[in-house]
Parts: C-alpha cells; sequence; structure tokens
C-alpha cells in the first residue's frame, strides 16, 4: 500500500527554546561580567561578543536537535517492542521499575515514557496504581543519557555523525536507517557540546564569572535557575548536559551544580504539568504524581548539599575524577535515591493522588464525544496506535449494546402479552417485565437508545479515521504503517454493522408488528439463541481490542463455522414448520428469515475483522 509522504516537521520550537535559554544564559553572565569589568585581568573588549552568542545559539541548537533525532531514531528503531513490554507489567512494583527505567534508556526520554503510560491508562491497558514504578524507574533511565555525555567523546562527534548519516542513506531497512538516525543525533549532540565548550573556553579567564557561578551555590538561586532554564529548554537532560559543558571547562562547582539538578528535575516535571492541563484526568494525575515525587525529593535532599556532595565525590574518585561525571552522578544518585525511598509507597501516593483527583461521575451525556484520542500523544506513535484501538473496543461496544437492545421489541411487544396473558395481575407483571427504557441512558427510550448509538457509531467512524490519517503521515516503522491502514479498514467495517442493525432491523419491527402475530415458541427459541451467539461475538471483539488480545479474536474465527451451521440448522427447522403448517410460522416467515440472515452477516463480519486483527498481532509478534 502506498504510503504518503510524511508532512513537513516544524522545527521553530526547538530553535525558540534554544535560543531563549541561550539569551536567559547570556543575559546573566553579561549582567555579571560588566559588573566586574573593572576588577577583571583582561579587557572585556577582547571577547568576540559575535562569537559567543552564534557559538552559544548554533552548539545549544545542534546539541537540542541531536538529542531529539536521537530520541527519534530510538522509538521507530523500537517500535512496538517497548509498548508490549509496559502492557506486560505485572502489579510487581520493583518489575515496574525496571522496566521504566529500560524502557526510557533506550527511548532516550522520560517524557516519551510518560506519554506512553498516560495512553495505556486511558486505554484501560493498565490501572493507574501500576504505574507509580514505572514513572520512577523512567527518572532513572533519563539520568543514563547524562551519564553517556560525562563521557569525553566530543573528539568522535564527527565521527558519529558520519556513521549515523552513512546507515541512514544507505541502510536497506527501517531498523537500520532509524539507528542511523539514532546515531547521528548522538553525534550531532557531541558536536553541539563541543562548540559550546569552546565557546566558553575564553570567559575562563574572567575572575566575574567565577564569582557568579560561586553564587548559585546558594540553593535557592540555583535551584531557580535549573527550573527556569529547564522548563525553558523542555528536557531536564539538555539542561544537565550544558552543566556538564560548564563543568569540563571548570566554570561550575558541585556543590552549585546539585541545586541546579535539583532544579532541573522540577524544570522537566512542570512542563509536563502545564502541558497536561487540557489533557484527560489519568494525564493530570501522572503530571502530578511526578512533580510531587521530584518537590518531595528536592525538601529531602537540598538540606544535605555538602554530605550530598561528599557522597558524589567518593563514586566519581573511584572511576574517573572529573567535574563532569560527579555533575553526571549526582543527577543519577538523586534519582535512585528517590526510586528508593518512595517505592514502597507507591500505593500510598497512588491513593492519595486519587483523592485530590478523583473519577468523574459517568457522563450521562448522549451526545457522541471522544473519549480516547488527543493528538498530543502522536509524539510517541506506538501510543496513538494503542489509543485508536481503545477507542475501536468503544465502537464494538456500542454495536453489543445496540444488538442487545434490538432484540427487544420482537419477543416482547405489548400487544400479544395482553392477548395472551390469563390475567390482568399476569399481564400486568409481564409487562413490568419488558425493558422499555435504554439500560445506560434511562432518560431514553429502547430505540432512541439505538438510534443514539448510531450517530455515535457514524461519529467515531469519522473521527478515528482522521486521527488514524494524521498518525499515518507521521514518522512511522513499516508494521507501523501497515497497522495503521488495516484499522481504518476495521473502523468502516464496525460502522458497516452498525448500519445493518439501524437500517435493516429496525425497519423490521414495524414489520413485525403489522402482522398483529407472534413467533411460535420453538422460532422464538431459536432466534433468542442465535441473537445470545452474535451478542457473544461482539463482547469478544470488544475484548480483544481492548486488551490487544488475539486469543479472544481466534475464538471468534474458530466459532464463526460453529455459529453458521447452527444457522442453517435452524433455518431447516423452520421451514419443516412451515411444512407443517403451523399458523404462527407462516405468517412470520418473511421477519423470521430476514432476521436470521442479517444476524449471520454480522456473524460474517465480525469474525472477518476479527481474521484481520489476528494476522497483525501476530506480524507484531514476528
Amino acid at each position: 500500500m502506498h504510503r504518503p509522504l510524511p508532512p513537513h516537521r516544524d522545527h521553530w520550537p526547538l530553535i525558540v527554546r534554544a535560543s531563549l535559554c541561550a539569551v536567559a544564559v547570556l543575559l546573566l553572565l553579561t549582567t555579571r561580567l560588566w559588573a566586574a569589568r573593572q576588577a577583571a585581568a583582561i579587557p572585556l573588549e577582547q571577547i568576540s561578543w559575535g562569537l559567543v552568542i552564534t557559538g552559544m545559539l548554533g552548539g545549544l541548537g545542534l546539541f537540542l536537535y541531536g538529542m531529539e533525532k536521537m530520541s527519534e531514531g530510538m522509538k521507530l528503531a523500537a517500535g512496538n517492542t517497548f509498548r508490549s513490554i509496559l502492557k506486560a507489567l505485572t502489579a510487581n512494583r520493583v518489575v515496574a521499575l525496571l522496566f521504566g527505567a529500560l524502557v526510557t534508556m533506550v527511548v532516550q526520554s522520560s517524557s516519551a515514557t510518560t506519554v506512553m503510560l498516560v495512553g495505556f491508562v486511558e486505554a484501560g491497558l493498565m490501572g493507574f496504581s501500576r504505574s507509580v514504578g514505572v514513572i520512577l524507574g523512567a527518572d532513572i533511565g533519563t539520568t543514563v543519557t547524562a551519564q553517556l555525555i560525562a563521557f569525553r567523546l566530543t573528539d568522535y562527534a564527527l565521527l558519529l555523525v558520519a556513521g549515523g548519516a552513512g546507515l541512514r542513506m544507505f541502510g536497506r531497512s527501517d531498523n537500520l536507517r532509524n539507528t542511523g538516525d539514532a546515531i547521528l543525533g548522538f553525534g550531532m549532540l557531541f558536536l553541539g557540546m563541543k562548540l559550546m565548550s569552546e565557546t566558553m573556553q575564553p570567559l575562563r579567564a574572567y575572575p566575574g564569572l567565577t564569582d557568579f557561578m560561586k553564587g548559585l551555590e546558594n540553593p535557592l538561586a540555583g535551584l531557580l535557575a535549573g527550573t527556569v532554564l529547564t522548563a525553558l529548554l523542555q528536557s531536564s537532560s539538555a539542561f544537565i548536559g550544558i552543566l556538564i559543558v560548564l563543568a569540563q571547562q571548570g566554570l561550575i562547582s558541585l556543590e552549585a551544580g546539585i541545586p541546579m539538578i535539583f532544579g532541573a528535575n522540577v524544570g522537566t516535571c512542570i512542563t509536563a504539568l502545564v502541558a497536561a492541563t487540557g489533557m484527560s484526568r489519568q494525564a493530570k494525575r501522572v503530571a502530578v504524581l511526578h512533580i510531587s515525587f521530584k518537590v518531595l525529593g528536592v525538601i529531602l535532599f537540598i538540606f544535605w548539599i555538602p554530605s550530598f556532595a561528599a557522597l558524589v565525590r567518593e563514586t566519581a574518585m573511584r572511576f574517573d575524577f572529573n567535574m563532569a561525571r560527579q555533575i553526571a552522578n549526582a543527577h543519577s544518585i538523586f534519582n535512585v535515591g528517590l526510586a528508593v525511598i518512595f517505592l514502597p509507597f507507591t500505593t500510598v501516593f497512588a491513593d492519595l493522588i486519587l483523592a485530590v483527583l478523583p473519577d468523574k461521575r459517568p457522563d450521562q451525556d448522549i451526545k457522541p464525544a471522544l473519549l480516547h484520542l488527543d493528538e498530543k500523544h502522536m509524539v510517541a506513535p506506538a501510543v496513538a496506535i494503542s489509543l485508536a484501538r481503545a477507542e475501536i473496543s468503544r465502537m464494538a461496544s456500542l454495536l453489543w449494546r445496540m444488538m442487545r437492545a434490538i432484540i427487544v421489541p420482537f419477543m416482547s411487544d405489548p400487544q400479544f402479552i395482553r392477548r395472551e396473558a390469563d390475567s390482568k395481575e399476569e399481564r400486568d407483571l409481564l409487562l413490568r417485565e419488558i425493558p422499555t427504557r435504554d439500560a445506560y441512558f434511562p432518560q431514553l427510550s429502547l430505540m432512541e437508545g439505538v438510534d443514539m448509538r448510531e450517530e455515535k457509531l457514524d461519529f467515531l467512524e469519522e473521527k478515528i479515521s482522521e486521527y488514524l490519517l494524521k498518525i499515518a503521515r507521521g514518522e512511522l516503522s513499516a508494521g507501523q504503517t501497515a497497522e495503521v491502514y488495516e484499522m481504518m479498514s476495521i473502523v468502516k467495517d464496525i460502522e458497516n454493522i452498525g448500519d445493518i442493525i439501524h437500517r435493516n432491523m429496525l425497519p423490521l419491527i414495524e414489520k413485525k408488528r403489522a402482522l398483529q402475530m407472534d413467533f411460535s415458541e420453538d422460532g422464538k427459541e431459536e432466534l433468542l439463541i442465535y441473537h445470545e451467539k452474535v451478542c457473544s461475538h461482539l463482547r469478544l471483539l470488544a475484548e480483544a481490542f481492548s486488551e490487544t488480545n488475539p486469543d479472544k479474536a481466534c475464538r471468534i474465527m474458530e466459532q464463526e463455522a460453529e455459529y453458521l451451521d447452527l444457522e442453517r440448522r435452524y433455518r431447516l427447522k423452520h421451514l419443516q414448520r412451515l411444512q407443517y403448517e403451523t399458523r404462527e410460522s407462516l405468517t412470520t416467515h418473511e421477519v423470521h428469515m430476514e432476521l436470521m440472515d442479517i444476524m449471520k452477516r454480522i456473524i460474517t463480519h465480525t469474525s472477518d475483522i476479527a481474521r484481520v486483527f489476528v494476522a497483525r498481532c501476530n506480524e507484531n509478534r514476528q
């Protein structure tokens, strides 16, 4: 199938972030340097400010773009693997912690892991309490980036760029090209660091700059600077990378770096919290939980900075005694410490967040609405696909509810109850037992509920198809692209089943009433049994999509032949009743046969959808 060209990607936000951060740093440095102008050992006029500004902006831009490119390449190379891993998490909090760290180590972004978590919780694939351990693990995983940056690989930056570009251009498979993107981004990251480091080198000669950096040893000043600058960069790893560059030039002490590291950890959560403002309640819970961990951790650690610095120096001294490594180790120890402290209390934290942000009352609005789809999740295609699958599960559930309701008028017509009841008491009792209101929306009649769900199916078919098309235009692996197009076909098939129920079965109700005759007792029983089989198929289909469970879809396929054979046997029995001139069967023959034929078509359509679903699941496993 032809894949549409990806849309033009707008990198202006990246440039703006780099510019704002660089300007903020330069303003702080310039103010302090001009204050120390008279005391400086070397005149400030000797600095080429044009080169400093362009070097800082260019280096920071390369650094940020390289990090983004590396993260994108890693996510695409991983494909759906980590989506499957996260979904398979057990209730074991330690396992959740380890998997959270592993996933974030590979995709190089705690934000991407958090987005996946929000998507799985929204789709009902993971409980909120199970996400707590993954969040703590993601914070550990993101420190691996700082550890990699602390290695002195800047001299090999161009070699990494060349190797990554070669794989990107000449790789024959998607995995090779995506790996090339990751290596290319890694090289550009170090190239940006090298450029920033060389730009800052002349500034080491100014005592005013040294005094300014020592001033950041004040915990509140360092915490504020780290928080603000990380919020501008929207990446704690990027800000830690800048700290490492400063450390490599001897421009920052460990005591000044630690509060800024604390601020970086808080700043990256503030960005996520702001982004979650217009999102679902599940997204808000994850964001609030994340920032709660960081703020509590800062409160616990900030009063022990001298002791914490001594511990960091001890760890660095055993391996590689340099300031860059100490900054990276401080970042790692802080997040590992948070995990050790908070992991035993994950259930308590989850309960507290649920108390602060409880579930809203079930929405009784009958108007169509999306529950899961959110374009913010498109940064992680695997998550966006999972959310689309959750909405498809909703469509199947709507079909199941339509089918449950539609059979009632065929089997419980009040006119026959009034005619056949032996007494007024029996008639009143039987009439009270007939469902007349929608089971989920009591303000609607039974048939109004069927109409409402048909409207919802049409709405969901349109919106899910648009969402999937937007996903398909992004950066996807070949398998993800095929999966998206198959899901678009499935969405259309489900909507078609809704049309079959609404357009074909509803007119039959009036047609049967016009006959003024009920089905025979045997015919009614057969129709009810077969109707139950159809409902079972639709329920399994909804569960298969909700749980991404190919076994349930396989059950649908296995039952297809059995149910089609059952329809043939029931048809023969009905024809035998016609042969014996059973009055009810003769009168209701046409309606009976049409109703059975419609239900058989639904069985066939459901099985076809299950067949596509199972084939896709098998390909993803391979």
